[in-house]
């Protein structure tokens, strides 16, 4: 794949379904790397019709990129109930 279609969105991630929570929607997107996946999440919300974007990169890796999903949407979980709107200050 050539470097304009990789930073013009062609073959970039697989977009994921969001999950909704709370009013915030969770992609869970795994970092694929050597020693398995790291945990990642993208959080939005939309705001006086702005979207608002957190993007949640944890140390913890996983072999299994099923694992690693759930383990980032339950993180972006404990971010949203702990911080709310607070994340996109």
């Amino acid at each position: 794949m050539s470097l304009l279609s990789r930073l013009f969105g062609g073959g970039g991630k697989p977009q994921t379904e969001p999950e909704s929570y709370k009013g915030f929607a969770i992609f869970a997107e795994p970092i694929k790397e050597a020693a398995g996946f790291r945990v990642s999440a993208r959080i939005e919300k939309e705001v006086g019709g702005e979207t608002l974007t957190h993007t949640l990169i944890r140390a913890d890796v996983c072999t299994d990129p099923e694992q690693a999903k759930e383990i980032s949407t339950a993180k972006a979980k404990q971010m949203i109930d702990e911080r709310g709107e607070r994340l996109f200050d």
